[in-house]
């Protein structure tokens, strides 16, 4: 619950890169997604080059917020999405556009891979024909040794300070050992088991499979389904995707009924990559702005503060929580004090996913 004018903190923009070879749909996808980009000058992005969007996260709760505060305007958390131009086989030998597809990928927090899962004599398929198993098995294997070339100049840098005793080295050492032997066999990085210390190495070297990743089947849109059944993988027809996005939100409305959808794919999509970057929702909500901010998940109230303004993270002395569902029952902040809902927190307390929150702070200066 923040009261008056927000100072907004900047450091908060994680990037999603859309994956695939040419033509199985990752483009259409984007445009799809683009068409719900929101207003840039809303949020917290010095420079959007063409090739990102930055969309909305879907999140029903926010609009039950803003009607309990009776606020003016209702803003909710965003992510980057980045289109990425088709791999082809080779692409770690410099085949096709090579090294500058890997360094794309390299600057973006997680991965979703597109695959084709349907057949089209008028969209040709770059090895021939759709297989999505073996399509998903050569993007794995150019991000494999494109990280093994990596892991292994590193393991030639490391290896003298770790015969000359140097802890610090040794364990690298050990890591880039095992980690070697994986991408040696087309393992991804994130299938080595890692202690937390060894994680903190993983993210320095920011290998390219070791980024969470989302596997996306487009299908026909006879084939297409509500749920993939899998965790790590989404079921949408990309066709349908972009009809959608390109209807008014009463017609885009009667065609989900017409589909039995609660929500479109590209909703589930924003959901998915969100959750996939381990992130969670806490609220601000008040009579100017009901408000929706992205945490790590884990994150302590302190380090939540800092994300609307480092002043409150610095400055921290507690916050006040109250979860978003008790807040709407309650039907106002005055009533949930009153029935004890609103709870005093200190800098030890870890957000949780629907937390609203109002930040004490002493200004440091």
């Amino acid at each position: 619950m923040i009261r008056g004018t927000t100072i907004f903190n900047t450091t908060m923009s994680l990037k999603v890169g859309i994956v695939g070879l040419p033509n199985v749909g990752k483009s259409t996808l984007f445009k799809a997604l683009t068409k719900k980009q929101v207003t840039i000058e809303n949020y917290p992005f010095a420079t959007i080059e063409p090739n990102v969007g930055v969309v909305s996260v879907p999140d029903n709760r926010l609009t039950a917020l803003a009607a309990t505060a009776k606020s003016a305007k209702i803003i909710p958390t965003v992510i980057e999405f980045v289109d990425i131009a088709g791999l082809v086989a080779g692409a770690h030998q410099g085949e096709g556009l090579g090294n500058k597809f890997l360094s794309h990928i390299r600057e973006v927090d997680a991965i979703v891979e597109v695959v084709r899962d349907f057949t089209d004599s008028n969209i040709t398929h770059v090895m021939g024909n759709p297989d999505p198993e073996r399509d998903l098995s050569v993007i794995g294997i150019e991000l494999a040794m494109a990280d093994l070339d990596t892991v292994t100049r590193r393991i030639a840098t490391t290896e003298g300070k770790a015969r000359s005793g140097d802890k610090q080295a040794m364990q690298e050492l050990a890591l880039l050992t095992r980690l070697r032997e994986a991408l040696d066999t087309k393992e991804a990085a994130r299938s080595v088991t890692t202690t937390d210390e060894e994680k903190k190495i993983l993210r320095q070297l920011n290998l390219l499979t070791a980024k969470p990743l989302l596997v996306v089947k487009n299908v026909a849109e006879e084939d297409v389904k509500k749920n993939a059944g899998k965790t790590d993988e989404l079921t949408i027809s990309a066709k349908i995707e972009s009809e959608l996005a390109e209807l008014e939100l009463d017609d885009m409305r009667q065609y989900l009924t017409e589909l039995g959808w609660e929500r479109s794919g590209l909703d589930r999509l924003i959901q998915a990559s969100y959750e996939l970057l381990e992130l969670i929702t806490f609220f601000t909500a008040g009579p100017t702005e009901t408000r929706a901010w992205t945490v790590r998940r884990g994150a302590t109230a302190p380090q939540a503060a800092g994300v609307i303004h480092t002043d409150f993270e610095e400055g921290f002395v507690a916050a006040e929580i109250i979860a978003w569902q008790d807040l709407v029952a309650a039907g106002s902040e005055a009533k949930a004090k009153e029935q004890g809902l609103l709870r005093l927190e200190g800098k030890t307390y870890t957000v949780q996913d629907g937390d609203v929150a109002h930040f004490r702070f002493a200004p440091t200066s």
